[in-house]
């Protein structure tokens, strides 16, 4: 989303709109894939039946409504992890972390400065005294520092993940969950679900979560922007987001291809 098709300054472009009108009539689904939660991807996009999203890094899948998928993460080790976020803000580390679970979000850092940084992705969440104390499944930690996350937060998440998958989504987002949820794993179980190969499917990313969606798709997109990593996996590069390259690139196959061609042949 951010980086791949959103605008820079976090909005829904303008010529979505009519896109998703054109993918639905050629019977074509399009498929939102972030870190962001399932209730702000829904308010983003609105009720569009048959639309699915994958959720959460791949770790929340639902589809009109109705959960396809929810990989829960073991409560002992959420509270390991709080203990030590908490651990690293004692020693200095500007950070707050994020419970992600089915139901809503859980935060008890409140200051202006983190929920700024929280609302455009947990349009649902809710303060608590003591997140060890949240009854939910959770299905992602997510971490934001305020500085470089890559050489703050992470090496210490990595060093206590006990197994768990510890992912850099952006410059300052880190996703912590359970090592078989990826976004590439969400994307196909959900080709399996509806009868979809990977012939038949069109990716866009632009960061390290993006990277394993690559291999589930005949056509693999990075955008300009995108990591450098990114790029050297993807079979074509789009335009930056902020070019509307996703726009662009999904206009011009549906021009390229009559309508049952859609596999990219």
């Amino acid at each position: 989303m951010d980086g791949t098709l959103l605008e820079g300054d976090g909005s829904v472009p303008d010529g979505l709109w009519p896109l998703l009108d054109r993918l639905e009539g050629r019977g074509i689904l399009f498929a939102p894939a972030s870190g962001r939660q399932y209730a702000t991807l829904a308010a983003m996009f609105g009720a569009r039946p048959g639309m699915p999203f994958i959720a959460e890094n791949g770790t929340f899948v639902v589809r009109d409504g109705a959960t396809l998928s929810a990989s829960v993460i073991d409560p002992g080790f959420v509270a390991r992890t709080v203990t030590l976020l908490r651990r690293l803000a004692r020693a200095g580390r500007d950070l707050g972390a994020v419970l992600c679970g089915t139901r809503t979000a859980y935060i008890e850092r409140s200051d202006e400065p983190f929920r700024d940084a929280v609302a455009p992705y947990y349009r649902s969440n809710e303060v608590v005294a003591d997140l060890t104390g949240v009854q939910d499944d959770i299905i992602k930690i997510a971490v934001y520092d305020f500085g470089d996350a890559e050489t703050g937060a992470l090496p210490a998440l990595e060093a206590g993940a006990e197994g768990h998958k510890v992912t850099l989504s952006t410059p300052h987002w880190l996703d912590v969950s359970n090592a078989d949820a990826t976004k590439g794993r969400a994307l196909a179980a959900l080709q399996k679900a509806l009868g979809i190969p990977a012939s038949r499917t069109a990716v866009f990313g632009d960061y390290l979560n993006d990277l394993d969606m690559l291999e589930h798709a005949g056509l693999s997109f990075a955008m300009a922007n995108g990591h450098p990593d990114l790029i050297g996996r993807a079979r074509f590069i789009a335009p930056a987001n902020t070019d509307h390259g996703v726009i662009t690139t999904l206009n011009r196959l549906l021009e390229a291809t009559r309508p049952g061609d859609e596999d990219g042949s």
